[in-house]
């Protein structure tokens, strides 16, 4: 495995996150390997580091990856590793994946055109939209501090922290209200708008607020809107259907044994409710590239409204207690040669994701990496190569 370095890594998280199992061998020789294919432009992003980013995959960090860079300063596709590991099959470059978080994009971007539309104040507290959803124990949260994760709401309960807690509920169905109902019960964390806290709950508000005022349900309502007319044919929301239909790269999560060995499990397979308009999305690098250069430029959200997804707010973050980084559906990004991009990352088991760029759209960034520790505390080491290299200086 090639030896990579991690400095930074928490600066660059752009959001700071019963089928027979197939396992690996406890020490997989990872015997596969392919070498990254790729196109790119005579004169763009730099190819090279982009290629080493992903060379050597499958490997103890990811399974395959898949990065797709544009902008008005050039292009650059590339994909590595394997589909399956059972078969070696090479990565499929438009192969679909759970995009996690990355959904949270799209959610903002519906609530933004609603307020363009006028059907939504977003300095009106939710409580009047949705009245009951939240109990009296809570001063008034505006829409905006659902979007921006400065509204107090604490997190629900799932079924468990580990992975083997999480793993053994895959197929669960869960009700977007009954973890509302769980959330609001323990009452507010903080004061709304007084800090900021990412959590999923947020956005699951959010759902039930686009349902409100679309009439409709939350998927139609991202179809009819964002989907449809941006041609995304490869983007759905499977909801409780935990099978990813068509095309893809399987999705592998290190787990490790009692008797010290680990083994990768199979976790292509999961009921995605629980996560639902916080981030329950697949999609395909082509199909979010698109969304990506769309949105930045303006086509999906109207430019008065798009100012929210780069606006942060004065407030610090609950936890770190450092200034707050998070938007309306994005987060700000400062690279160490001093480039500000905007992005949103999500993890899944088995996937990580990202769409990011520079406000100007000299260069945007998609990926997904087949990360073996999708849910860890850290950055991937793939995924955080391939940020480096996607904004690093062209190559001449």
């Amino acid at each position: 495995m090639k030896p990579r370095t991690r400095p930074i890594a928490t600066a660059l998280l752009l959001s700071l996150a019963a089928a027979p199992l197939a396992t690996a061998p406890a020490a997989p020789a990872f015997a596969f390997a392919e070498s990254p294919s790729a196109v790119a432009t005579a004169h763009g992003p730099n190819t090279d580091a982009l290629r080493k980013a992903i060379a050597g995959l499958p490997d103890e960090d990811a399974t395959a990856a898949l990065v797709r860079v544009a902008g008005t300063d050039g292009t650059w596709r590339g994909s590595a590793g394997v589909a399956d590991l059972a078969t070696g099959g090479k990565a499929i470059d438009d192969g679909r994946f759970r995009a996690g978080s990355v959904t949270k994009v799209f959610t903002a971007a519906v609530v933004l055109q609603l307020a363009a539309e006028r059907k939504v104040n977003l300095n009106r507290p939710v409580q009047t939209y949705l009245p009951g959803l939240l109990p009296r124990t809570f001063k008034p949260v505006t829409v905006r501090q659902l979007l921006n994760h400065t509204s107090g709401i604490q997190a629900a309960d799932g079924p468990g922290d580990t992975f083997e807690e999480l793993y053994a509920h895959r197929f669960d169905t869960v009700d977007p209200r009954d973890q509302i109902a769980n959330a609001a019960a323990k009452g507010p964390e903080f004061k709304p708008g007084t800090k900021q806290h990412y959590l999923n709950i947020n956005y699951t508000v959010l759902g039930l607020l686009i349902e409100k005022l679309t009439h409709t349900s939350y998927e139609q309502a991202v179809g009819d809107r964002i989907l449809a007319p941006l041609a995304l044919r490869h983007t759905s929301f499977p909801g409780s259907d935990p099978k990813i239909h068509g095309p893809h790269n399987r999705g592998y999560q290190r787990v490790e044994k009692a008797d010290g060995t680990a083994e990768l499990r199979d976790v292509t397979e999961w009921n995605s409710s629980d996560r639902w308009a916080a981030g329950d999305i697949v999609s395909t690098t082509a199909n979010l590239e698109r969304f990506t250069l769309a949105l930045f430029r303006g086509r999906v959200v109207p430019q008065a409204q798009l100012e929210e997804m780069f606006t942060v707010p004065k407030v610090k973050d609950a936890e770190s207690g450092e200034d707050a980084q998070l938007t309306a559906g994005l987060s700000r990004l400062v690279l160490p040669d001093g480039t500000v991009a905007w992005g949103k990352t999500g993890g899944r088991y088995g996937y990580n994701t990202a769409i990011g760029g520079t406000r100007d759209v000299s260069r945007t960034l998609v990926y997904c990496v087949n990360a073996t520790d999708a849910k860890g505390e850290g950055m991937n080491p793939v995924a955080l190569d391939i940020v480096f290299a996607a904004f690093s200086d062209r190559s001449n």
